[in-house]
C-alpha cells in the first residue's frame, strides 16, 4: 500500500506552477525584439545603403565589384554595366555586384 501513496505524492509535486504560459509569451516576444535589433534591422539598412550606391552609379564611376574586379563604367543600363577592366577589355557586368565605388584616380594610382 506505501507503494502507491509514494507515487501520488510523486505526482503532485511535479506540477509546474500556475501563470507560466504568460511569462513564456513574454519570453518569446523578447526574443524575437531582440533579433529584430540585433539581425533583422542592420541587415535592412545595409540593403537599403547598397540599393542606394547601385542606383545612384553613373558613367565614369571606378567601382569594385564583389568578385573584386576593378574598373572604370563605360556604360549602364537598367539591370547591366560594362566595366573598363584595361585597355580595350571590357565586361559586362550586373549592377548589383557592384561592392564599393572607389574614389576617382584610384585605378591609376594602383595600376
Amino acid at each position: 500500500m506505501s507503494l502507491f501513496i509514494a507515487s501520488a505524492h510523486a505526482q503532485n509535486a511535479g506540477q509546474s506552477p500556475q501563470g507560466g504560459e504568460l511569462f513564456q509569451i513574454v519570453f518569446l516576444v523578447g526574443l524575437f525584439v531582440l533579433f529584430y535589433f540585433i539581425a533583422i534591422r542592420p541587415q535592412r539598412k545595409r540593403q537599403k545603403e547598397h540599393a542606394a550606391m547601385v542606383s545612384a552609379l553613373s558613367k565614369g564611376d571606378e567601382v569594385v565589384t564583389t568578385s573584386g574586379i576593378l574598373g572604370k563604367v563605360t556604360s549602364l543600363d537598367d539591370n547591366y554595366m560594362v566595366l573598363n577592366v584595361a585597355n580595350n577589355v571590357e565586361m559586362k557586368f550586373q549592377r548589383v555586384h557592384v561592392h564599393a565605388v572607389l574614389p576617382k584616380g584610384t585605378l591609376k594610382s594602383i595600376g
